[in-house]
């Protein structure tokens, strides 16, 4: 991550706000970058009566989100992108202040008060000045993924087809099981060594340990990694990604769906069915899409393009904002 600057000046011209959420930050780095290689990050600082009620106004709001921010907003750049509601008030401030801004994610109030706002197409939220994306923003595209094969060397050497499954977990949208994440990794593990290949799993932040501990009892004879926490060695996500010859992912993660589409890997989703709600909408559409396809005995091979939502974007806040690439 990029250092917060002391004294804010314009040379920042633009500046990425985000509250410290992993996910806020990402989206809201990525969008940013793409747009301007130099951009500014500013994590903010929010305090009570405005941390609760952003991204509304409250007189003195420009004081209720940390010295950082108070200091930015004295200095304003010329594009401020935020995500999170937080995030929507900073850079809703920013704009009082002659900076266009941009809000990633539905600010659960009028759109008008931003010059753009980004939020996935299966939130279902309309205004002449919303952009639709199907999923989130990130920054994985091909030179992200050259990186990470380069930090990640012994990656590529594992036996080829390479199945990797990026694992989440049960949440009040997807009524996952133990039982069936059991007999998913029997059904991975079992394709890998009928074909000669590799198989790895990578656990994340909501992975329940009944589910890390399957993950552990793998055969060992199946070359692969099988990443539980950073007791396994670094998280090797990226790398993951980047050397996948087929990619399977439960369907409970909007951001991890989204970073695999991203891929030139073919894209498998697991028990899609038993997600609910806008989850449900987004899968629904990336399988209408042709990009992904639901997980079946076969995973058969198919051509695959890559989602880059992030470049798309920052291509129409260009546009619209008449920026220079």
């Amino acid at each position: 991550m990029m250092q917060q600057s002391a004294a804010p000046t314009r040379t920042h011209l633009t500046v990425a706000l985000h509250d410290g959420r992993a996910g806020n930050a990402r989206q809201a780095l990525a969008l940013a970058h793409a747009l301007d290689l130099h951009a500014a990050e500013l994590v903010l600082q929010p305090r009570a009566p405005w941390r609760w009620l952003a991204p509304r106004v409250l007189p003195g709001a420009q004081h209720g989100l940390g010295p950082a921010f108070h200091a930015r907003y004295q200095a304003a750049p010329q594009l401020a992108i935020g995500c999170g509601r937080q995030a929507a008030l900073a850079s809703r401030l920013l704009r009082t202040r002659g900076a266009h801004a941009v809000q990633i994610l539905n600010p659960r109030i009028d759109p008008a008060h931003w010059d753009i706002v980004i939020t996935p197409q299966h939130d279902r939220l309309a205004g002449s000045n919303v952009v639709h994306t199907l999923g989130s923003l990130h920054p994985v595209d091909d030179d992200w993924l050259l990186r990470a094969i380069s930090v990640f060397p012994n990656l590529a050497m594992l036996p080829t087809p390479h199945s990797v499954l990026l694992v989440g977990g049960p949440t009040r949208a997807a009524a996952l099981d133990d039982a069936g994440f059991s007999a998913l990794l029997q059904q991975l593990s079992a394709r890998a060594r009928a074909e000669g290949g590799s198989f790895s799993a990578i656990a994340s932040r909501r992975t329940p340990p009944a589910w890390r501990a399957a993950m552990g009892a793998v055969d060992v004879r199946v070359p692969g990694l099988r990443w539980r926490d950073t007791g396994d060695g670094a998280n090797p996500y990226a790398g993951l990604l980047a050397n996948a010859d087929r990619l399977i992912c439960t369907p409970d993660s909007v951001n991890m769906l989204s970073e695999a589409a991203a891929t030139h890997a073919p894209l498998f989703v697991w028990q899609h069915k038993r997600v609910q709600g806008r989850s449900r909408r987004f899968i629904e559409a990336l399988l209408t899409s042709g990009r992904v396809r639901a997980l079946d005995e076969t995973m058969a091979e198919f051509a695959a393009t890559p989602l880059r939502e992030t470049e798309r974007i920052a291509a129409v806040i260009r546009q619209r904002l008449q920026r220079n690439p």
